[in-house]
């Protein structure tokens, strides 16, 4: 046992040494950084990630009887041509 502690101690000074050692150059540095990124998504995965139901009921092209959102397309279409019309002619 009390041969153990000495050779455990030397391991991890060793170990320690060798992780700086590597860790000293950039490249590493941004090997290791992007491994931790991408195991801490997939270990803690945001809110979003873990939402199955898309956010957006009605997306992509309106129907053409709904009124309210014909109407709401148009003014926005209106609002992109008023600020080119103003800001570049």
């Amino acid at each position: 046992m009390n041969r153990d502690l000495p050779i455990k101690s030397l391991l991890v000074v060793g170990m320690g040494a060798t992780a700086a050692t590597w860790l000293s150059s950039k490249p590493n540095r941004l090997k290791v950084e992007n491994v931790l990124r991408d195991w801490k998504r997939n270990v803690f995965p945001s809110s979003i990630a873990k939402s199955d139901a898309f956010p957006v009921e009605k997306g992509g092209n309106p129907h053409p009887s709904d009124e309210d959102d014909n109407n709401m397309v148009s003014e926005g279409a209106m609002y992109s041509v008023k600020f080119f019309n103003e800001n570049v002619q």
